[in-house]
């Protein structure tokens, strides 16, 4: 009977004729492990299955006969909990958690909690939490803002096997109240703002018996009638009775649930992805083996803490002794808030970056002359030292980029990129503006954060990089949007991750977490990727969303929305079609500065931003934008808007538009501009004949 080895082997040769030539594949034999694996740049490709003989699991050639669980310089942590004692411990008298915002609510310097005062009030709430007589295991919801008592909270869940439910602060009263609910949550942390909303639906929580108010006044807080069996204490207020009435820790387990994150989702009602303690640690394990934080970093939060993409951050932070200061709550005081504290890695999404690139390339076009040709001469001598691995001269960054870094404190040594795709052009601007590492990675909720991320010496854009050390990838054959495994030049199908990373599932949810893991332990993301050179994955598309045309052509809105917001006059963009029209439409959230721009160069005089959107010459320069933008990306033919609808209002989550992680909530806003969309259609109708482009 033929070995399990001599199969193995054979499987391995018939490989070795598959890729004879490909200078970047070669067949390595483990000695020790008695493994075998091709290595492609910065990923390894290994067999599913040895029976079939396919290669197609990819794994980082970092780690690639053994997924990483654990940091390997501290095996020793395998909880949250263990995570925080080993950073409280290590950097005790380090700073830890800054703010700007004063008692009295005014705005100042930062002041600073240290590691080991942030440890001491971990262990003050958690045990008022038990002195409240909450049991081990309950929820604990988590319903304000970026500040550090959010973190305070999160480690004494941690610290005391509870289990963390952030409640974004934007969502409406209807889906707090539902995931309250859904979690059966004990204890709610909130801020007074946030207070009014949870008593006007008391009476529909029955789970809630504490409510803690941060930032809130003793002789303020509201006393409940005792029927209600709610009671409402100040935050300080638990800290004393935790202080003076001190419980030990409950640590939990690796495999315990951490936290409950509900995913708002693009459609119907919040999914509770439920990770467990040893899913976060693992994630961040992996990530550890290539990217590298010290004691003397300074990080600013001002992205969701109820998004795992800035919980993520925060842990690993933690882990290497780094400061967090937070920003002040506003948005567009950011920028006030970075000045101030000077942070040395900055994480964030396209959005913004986009913002940064826009303002400044238009600031470089207005300025014209001499200003503009030294730019440009500098971004070009920079951008061609970076793609050949050298140092461009210190004389560029003196002459032109040392201003553009202040924009962001002047101290950023590493930016990151997630949530949505970054544009190639704008990751290539932020490497040669800002002189500093920029990585983009790949993950979601499910998958503990990071699938993928860019290796920090990598020089090409446009990817999203290898596998985390901590999980495995495969793309799995889409045929009704033709994307197979066996597509050349490169394999393209839908990316399904498995590993110590995969989320637990839907909390109280079997079905949907069926439809998302498999029999197997893969878990299909829904996003469509392709397998690039040197072992990169690259996002191209969406499986979910996907409609058809009355043709039956089938649309991914999501891919052509990406394409369309890389022109100037766009910020945000909702692409429309059904199954009874025949073409798509779209309504477009303007950027206000390059439509007025635009408006001032052409003569168009207008009163108002909503003005110039509906004034059909705006509207013609923004699809023609949009269409050539379109050709560059090679859009196919039925995938252009044939009508456009300007709205000067952005897409926003106070508006119901955006999920937190921004991206466009389809079925509310086919609600919300269904009377644009009629009348496009309408115009489309009545001008197809005459073969006229709509406007």
């Amino acid at each position: 009977m033929e070995s399990k080895a001599s199969r193995r082997l054979q499987t391995i040769q018939n490989h070795i004729t598959s890729v004879a030539g490909d200078p970047q594949s070669t067949v390595q034999p483990n000695q020790t492990a008695g493994e075998f694996f091709t290595e492609q740049g910065y990923s390894i490709v290994l067999p599913e299955k040895l029976q079939t003989g396919k290669w197609n699991v990819y794994r980082s050639a970092i780690a690639p006969l053994k997924l990483v669980s654990r940091f390997p310089d501290h095996p020793d942590i395998g909880t949250l909990h263990d995570n925080f004692v080993h950073a409280s411990e290590t950097f005790k008298d380090y700073k830890y958690l800054g703010t700007r915002i004063r008692a009295d609510g005014t705005i100042g310097e930062y002041t600073w909690t240290t590691y080991g005062e942030a440890a001491t009030a971990r262990s003050a709430i958690g045990s008022g939490l038990v002195a409240h007589g909450i049991p081990k295991g309950s929820c604990i919801g988590l319903y304000f803002i970026n500040r550090p008592e959010w973190l305070i909270v999160d480690h004494a869940c941690s610290a005391y096997s509870y289990i963390s439910v952030p409640l974004y602060d934007t969502l409406g009263p209807d889906a707090v109240k539902y995931i309250v609910n859904h979690s059966s949550a004990q204890a709610i942390f909130c801020v007074p703002q946030t207070l009014h909303i949870l008593l006007s639906f008391l009476s529909e929580i029955p789970s809630v018996r504490l409510i803690v108010v941060v930032g809130g006044l003793d002789e303020l807080m509201p006393s409940l009638p005792s029927a209600t069996g709610v009671k409402v204490v100040s935050f300080s207020k638990l800290i004393t009775q935790g202080s003076s009435n001190h419980h030990p820790f409950r640590p939990p387990k690796p495999d315990d649930v951490s936290t409950i994150c509900y995913t708002s989702g693009t459609t119907g009602t919040p999914k509770g992805a439920v990770l467990s303690h040893g899913n976060l640690i693992a994630n961040l394990a992996g990530g550890s083996l290539e990217i590298k934080f010290y004691p003397s970093d300074v990080y600013i939060s001002y992205l969701p803490l109820a998004h795992i993409y800035e919980r993520s951050n925060q842990i690993i932070l933690a882990y290497y002794g780094g400061s967090v200061g937070f920003y002040q709550g506003d948005n567009l005081k950011l920028l006030d808030d970075m000045a101030e504290l000077k942070p040395t890695v900055f994480c964030s999404v396209p959005r913004l970056y986009n913002r940064v690139y826009d303002g400044v390339m238009n600031a470089v076009k207005s300025s014209g002359g001499l200003r503009e040709k030294l730019f440009n001469a500098a971004f070009n001598a920079k951008r061609q030292a970076l793609l050949k691995g050298k140092n461009a001269s210190p004389m560029w960054d003196r002459l032109v980029f040392n201003k553009i870094k202040a924009k962001l404190g002047g101290r950023v040594r590493f930016m990151v990129s997630g949530a949505s795709p970054l544009s190639p052009d704008v990751m290539d601007f932020l490497k040669v503006c800002f002189g500093c590492p920029v990585v983009e990675g790949y993950g979601m909720t499910e998958s503990s954060c990071v699938i993928t991320c860019m290796n920090v010496n990598d020089v090409l854009s446009g990817h999203v990089g290898a596998p985390n050390a901590a999980c495995e990838v495969k793309l799995v054959d889409v045929p009704e949007m033709n994307y197979t495994c066996d597509d050349e030049p490169y394999p393209r199908g839908e990316i399904c991750v498995r590993g110590p990373i995969v989320f637990q599932g839907y909390y109280k949810d079997e079905v949907q977490t069926r439809e998302v893991i498999d029999e197997e332990g893969w878990l299909h993301t829904g996003d469509i990727g392709l397998w690039a050179p040197g072992g990169r994955l690259k996002i191209i598309d969406r499986k979910k969303n996907i409609f058809k045309l009355a043709q039956g052509e089938y649309i991914a809105p999501e891919k052509i929305e990406n394409v369309y917001v890389k022109s100037k006059y766009v910020a945000q963009c909702f692409v429309y079609g059904d199954s009874f029209n025949s073409s798509l439409v779209a309504v477009v959230s303007v950027d206000p500065d390059m439509l007025k721009a635009f408006a001032a160069k052409e003569g168009i005089k207008f009163g108002s931003l909503e003005q110039l959107c509906n004034d059909p010459r705006a509207r013609t320069a923004v699809l023609a934008d949009m269409d050539a933008i379109g050709k560059e990306a090679q859009l196919r033919g039925f995938e252009f808007a044939r009508s456009i609808t300007l709205v000067a209002e952005p897409f926003t989550m106070e508006n119901g538009l955006l999920t937190p992680t921004f991206k466009v909530k389809r079925p509310q806003a086919k609600a919300y501009f269904a009377k644009a969309i009629e009348n496009m259609y309408e115009e489309v109708s009545s001008l197809e004949s005459s073969g006229k482009r709509v406007l």
